[in-house]
């Protein structure tokens, strides 16, 4: 996509404005360990979010299984930071639905929605748990203000937490904060993105999405946004290169690049 002047920027959250994988993991983990499942490692959840909530939790309980279950030498092969749970170490079993090898099942929406339920419980104490910008973001954030442009962020996390964590590290710095809303759907769907694009009033073809996963690539492109990948978040180049994006950005800085005429 040719480049338009840009008059206005929109940014994901996780992975873009915030390093959230922290926050994410440690949540997952006190819900897991509360329930009696086996815990995971951090990295996995570079590859479980971006999607939303409730596909993060579908996603990581196909990793999981009852404490008990684990097998020592294979967990002995990852690195899991100290955070397996051993047979007998926790007060608490399983509560939900188990399938065959002690593995809960995804797919039942009722078990689904209870370590849902109990996911959100532990991220609307913890969703700032060791959460920090990335360098960089504070002066690119300042210089596109002093710039005159608009700048808002589109995010599928859950919108009382994306509102939370924003608020705590840039104040009121957004011109809009928009997570994920029930009956508003969720990215790559551009409905969230072009009712921003309506709320400043600019066209989308002059509006730069950022992002670092396939998810807000196709975002960005769905609504005719020119849309730049960054790669100090959770994904790789390839991903965001295969998912069609206009530019790339390795550092924060580099975002002030693209709003230059």
């Amino acid at each position: 996509m040719q480049k338009s002047k840009i008059k206005a920027c929109i940014f994901d959250l996780d992975g873009t404005l915030l390093d959230t994988l922290t926050s994410l993991w440690y949540c997952a983990n006190r819900s897991l360990k509360r329930e009696g499942l086996m815990e995971l490692p951090k990295e996995k959840f570079r590859y479980y979010v971006g999607d939303g909530a409730l596909t993060q939790v579908e996603r990581y309980l196909k990793d999981t299984k009852v404490v008990g279950f684990e097998n020592d030498s294979d967990a002995a092969k990852e690195d899991l930071e100290g955070s397996i749970n051993k047979a007998g170490t926790n007060e608490n079993c399983a509560k939900g639905r188990i399938g065959a090898f002690g593995i809960p099942d995804p797919h039942d929406q009722d078990n689904l929605s209870y370590y849902f339920d109990s996911y959100m419980r532990e991220l609307n104490v913890y969703a700032d748990y060791d959460v920090r910008p990335y360098d960089g973001i504070p002066d690119v954030l300042k210089a596109m203000k002093k710039a005159g442009l608009k700048i808002a962020v589109f995010s599928n996390k859950p919108d009382d937490a994306a509102q939370k964590v924003i608020y705590k590290h840039f104040g009121d710095c957004f011109d809009i904060v928009l997570g994920k809303r029930d009956g508003n759907p969720k990215k790559p769907d551009p409905a969230g993105a072009l009712m921003i694009a309506e709320y400043f009033g600019i066209d989308p073809c002059n509006i730069m999405y950022m992002g670092d996963t396939d998810t807000d690539m196709q975002t960005g492109k769905n609504a005719g946004m020119f849309t730049v990948g960054v790669l100090w978040g959770f994904r790789e180049r390839e991903e965001l290169e295969r998912n069609h994006a206009d530019a790339i950005a390795k550092r924060p800085l580099e975002l002030l690049n693209f709003i230059e005429q």
